[in-house]
Order: structure tokens, then sequence, then C-alpha cells
């Protein structure tokens, strides 16, 4: 087992107040990635959970038992955390084999060497490294070797595993391999795994949970899917999605019924159903649509499907997808079209989308008021 908790976690270097009364809960078997752009403290959360950083305020729990408390100034050594850290750079060691490097922490615990052969045999072969056993670090490739060091984390099955952007320094198809092996890995041992990545596509295809910090304070916690299709304000949808989410500027009429909203897309009414619990008094309010650009579909000519007139800006065929950019008045949205299509510029189309999937906030306080269904 291994449960994470802090609460009201306070990190200051000098002046800088890097983590802002931070509370997060990660629960056993969580693949929790801490998202979010440099400098916003995802990094030093994990720093802080590892023992590598002392918090100046806050409590740390694992399973229950308490790991920080800043205001006692207890905190438990690294060494009693029962975790393994694996960071962006390699840090394995080059005189050592591929074997000796995963043994390494095995022999500093004083395991026989039977079972230190079986251990990193089995983590090697998990990583499927196995063949490179004898190798040294430098016969081996950046993608191999972050495998070598993740099985060095591995073999020795800690409780939790921090994962400090292990994937950055490789090639494009590498780093989709190694998600792969990654989310495989989480799968088989179930353990409990903290990740920090600015790659929202990392967050969003291996993660159970993703927490998207701002400056060094939680905006949102939430499963994948729930961050991409309901983002609590108008920061995480802009933040999360590639390409990015369309927002579109427009007025709304509240009343006990619902939501009426009236923009370049014309006027939608939802009920009150499909709303959040932000609180609106009666009457008119500003308000932006958010259309991810894969729910716009495009239409040579209207129907009732397809009811905004569009002007092609640019259209981008990029093989499996094509991404087009569309005028409608003095606004450019983008569509996302999963197939391989053409338009000429200047192409008169005709827009549409599922009203249901569309986020509308509240302009003003940038808060979600009315939920993608």
């Amino acid at each position: 087992m291994s449960r994470i908790e802090l609460v009201n976690v306070d990190k200051f270097y000098g002046k800088n107040h890097v983590l802002k009364n931070l509370n997060l809960t990660i629960e056993d078997g969580d693949f929790m990635t801490l998202l979010g752009p440099s400098g916003c403290g995802k990094t030093t959360t994990l720093r802080v959970v590892s023992g590598l950083e002392k918090p100046q305020k806050g409590y740390i729990y694992m399973d229950g038992k308490q790991i920080v408390n800043a205001d006692e100034a207890y905190f438990a050594a690294p060494s009693e955390r029962n975790l393994d850290l694996v960071f962006q750079s390699y840090a394995l060691w080059p005189h050592m084999t591929v074997f000796d490097n995963v043994a390494f922490g095995l022999k500093v615990l004083k395991e026989n060497n039977a079972e230190i052969a079986k251990k990193v045999a089995s983590a090697l072969e998990r990583m499927q490294i196995g063949e490179f056993a004898k190798r040294f670090p430098t016969e081996l490739s950046g993608g191999q070797q972050q495998r070598v060091a993740i099985a060095r984390a591995i073999v020795s099955s800690p409780r939790l595993l921090l994962l400090d952007e292990p994937l950055s320094n490789l090639d494009a198809k590498l780093r989709v391999d190694m998600r792969s092996e990654l989310k495989r890995l989480h799968h088989e041992t179930g353990t409990t795994i903290i990740y920090v990545t600015h790659d929202q596509v990392e967050a969003l295809t291996m993660s159970t949970k993703i927490a998207l910090y701002r400056k060094g304070e939680l905006v949102q916690v939430a499963p994948p899917l729930e961050l991409y299709d309901n983002p609590c304000n108008l920061y995480t949808a802009d933040f999360i999605g590639n390409p990015s989410i369309n927002f579109v500027k427009g007025t709304a009429t509240v009343d006990a019924s619902g939501l009426t909203v009236t923009s370049p897309f014309g006027t939608q009414t939802y009920p009150k159903a499909d709303m959040t619990d932000v609180e609106l008094a009666n009457g008119s309010v500003d308000v932006t649509l958010g259309i991810r650009p894969e729910q716009l579909t495009i239409a040579t000519a209207q129907d009732d499907n397809h009811w905004t007139k569009a002007k092609v800006y640019s259209s981008m065929p990029a093989g499996s997808e094509t991404l087009v950019s569309l005028k409608v008045g003095d606004m450019i949205v983008t569509c996302k079209e999963l197939c391989s299509s053409r338009y000429d510029s200047d192409q008169e189309v005709w827009l549409g989308f599922n009203p249901k999937k569309v986020n509308v906030f509240e302009t003003a306080g940038e808060k979600l008021i009315k939920r993608c269904v």
C-alpha cells in the first residue's frame, strides 16, 4: 500500500513562494501526474514527497503515518519512505554494466546473490531489455538507458515510484514507446506512481488522475477525461488539448429553467441539469463558449446540423487528420477532422457542433457553468 496525503504544504525558496497551501491526496495504486508549465511547483512537490526538500509548513502522511510535520521540524529520512525516484537524467554509473546498475540497491541491502539475480532479471525483462544485461550504458540508446534507470527503480518493488520528466530527453517515437511501457508497468505492478511532466499528451494517455498546477497552486485534480471534457475554468480548458480549444465570446440569460446562450454560433438553450453548482444571478451574463476542434464539423452546404457560415482561412492535411482554420466574422476557429480532406482558401462552408458537448464559462469569474454532457 502507498497512500500519500499532503496537507497545507507551503514551500519557499528565499522569497519565492513555490508551493502555496498545497492539499493533495494520492490514493494507493494511483498513477498521479503532476502537470503544468515550468516553474509551477510540480517538481518541488515530488522533491518534498521524496524527502529531498523540506517544506516550511504543512504535513505529509504515507499510509496514515506522518512523515513530515513542519511545525515540529520532523522530516522522515528519504530512506524511511520506501520509494524510488527516477530523474530526467538517467544517472547511471558508466563503469557498471546494466546488470550491476540495476542490482546496486539490492547489494546495498545485502540481499543474497541468487535473489538479486532473480529480481534483476525480472526487472530487465519487464522493461524488455534483458539482452542488454552485460552491456555498459554508453553502448545503449537514450531510450534503453532510460529503461535501465526505471528497472533500477522498480527492482526493489517500491510502494511508491516518483518519476521526474523521465521522457523529456527522448525523441518522439521513443517517447510513445516508453509511455506504453510505463502504463503497462503500472497495470502489472499496481505501484503508486507520481509522475511529473509539462507534456499534456503524457498526462492524458498514462494517468489515472491528473493534478494541474498554476503558480504553485492546484487548479484541478481529476481523471484525464474529466479534466478534458469538463475543465473547471478557462485556464484548465486552455491548457489541456492539442490543438487548443476554441473560445467564443457570447452572452447568456440565466433563469430558473437553465441557460440560454447567444454567440456567433447562434442560440442554444441548456437545462438546469447541465449546469454546474456555480451560483449565478438571474439575468444577463457575459460567457465564453469552449468548443474543442474535434467537436466542430464542416459541410459545404447549410443543413440542420451545420448552421454557421464560415470561410476557410487555411487547410493543413496531415495524413490521418486535417486541421482547418476558419473565419467566423472577425474570429478564427480551428476544426480537426480525423481524415485527410482538402479545402480551398476562402472557400465558403458551414459549421456545426453538438451543443451538449460544449463548455460554457462565466467570462468574468472564468469558472465552468455548463458541462459537456
